[in-house]
């Protein structure tokens, strides 16, 4: 199966500052584009997945024995709620931190998955991986193909709609070693990814569609940050999964 959407045209979509320090070139091969930015690079495939397995995927996050997975309104879904409902293929949890003394739920939902032993801790929440089941590795495989990289973990954010979002930050935990490489793909309604200097100085907005493939790579961790803002017009769901390579 051509996982490939042919008709792309060979025209970045959102734009990128027009300096030296940046350079963009479409890779044939791949079907997406290398962007150097100042101390790292990204690969952008708009329609990495095509359609019908865009739409698989976020059947199969979704699939439950209990709700109509396509008529829940699952904003509305209380905590309790929620943990009574038994996914067929994901097991979700919603995080809480802890933020001047107060306790306070993620906006979003997460799930990692990932080889044995390879946890993982952010925000003072520490994860434990479930086992891979067959359509995180069928897309992990996809991914591993291009990326020159095999990815041992993935963390998954389930943004129930526009109000749910990701605040600035870097992927630089200590477990993802000096110069992470991160692969991100995005199912569902398509969100603004942004990233921008440390010393915010510049900055990138990025459109995550339905079956695009985003991998952050070089030194970015260390000099820039990202964040997925709150867009009050998108009314439906968003799944973001993050490949990374564990080392502990």
């Amino acid at each position: 199966m051509d996982l490939f959407n042919n008709s792309q045209e060979n025209s970045l979509s959102f734009e990128v500052p027009k300096t030296s320090e940046y350079s963009v070139n479409w890779n044939k091969e791949l079907h997406g584009f290398n962007i150097k930015i100042p101390h790292g690079e990204l690969f952008y495939s708009e329609h990495f997945f095509n359609k019908k397995i865009s739409d698989r995927s976020v059947e199969y996050f979704l699939e439950n024995n209990t709700n109509d997975w396509k008529q829940t309104n699952w904003r509305e879904v209380s905590d309790t709620e929620f943990s009574k409902i038994e996914f067929k293929n994901m097991k979700w949890k919603h995080d809480s931190i802890k933020l001047y003394g107060k306790t306070i739920p993620l906006p979003r939902y997460t799930s990692w998955y990932g080889n044995e032993n390879k946890s993982y801790t952010y925000s003072g929440i520490k994860s434990y991986p479930n086992k891979w089941n067959q359509g995180l590795l069928y897309i992990k495989d996809e991914i591993e193909k291009i990326a020159n990289i095999h990815f041992n973990s993935v963390l998954i954010n389930w943004y129930r709609d526009g109000d749910d979002y990701i605040n600035w930050h870097a992927d630089n935990e200590k477990e993802l070693g000096k110069n992470p490489i991160i692969a991100s793909v995005n199912f569902g309604e398509t969100r603004d990814f942004i990233i921008r200097k440390n010393d915010k100085s510049e900055k990138i907005t990025i459109p995550l569609k339905h079956g695009t493939l985003l991998i952050m790579s070089g030194e970015m961790q260390h000099f820039w940050q990202h964040s997925l803002p709150k867009r009050k017009k998108v009314k439906q769901a968003r799944f973001n999964l993050t490949f990374r390579d564990i080392n502990h």
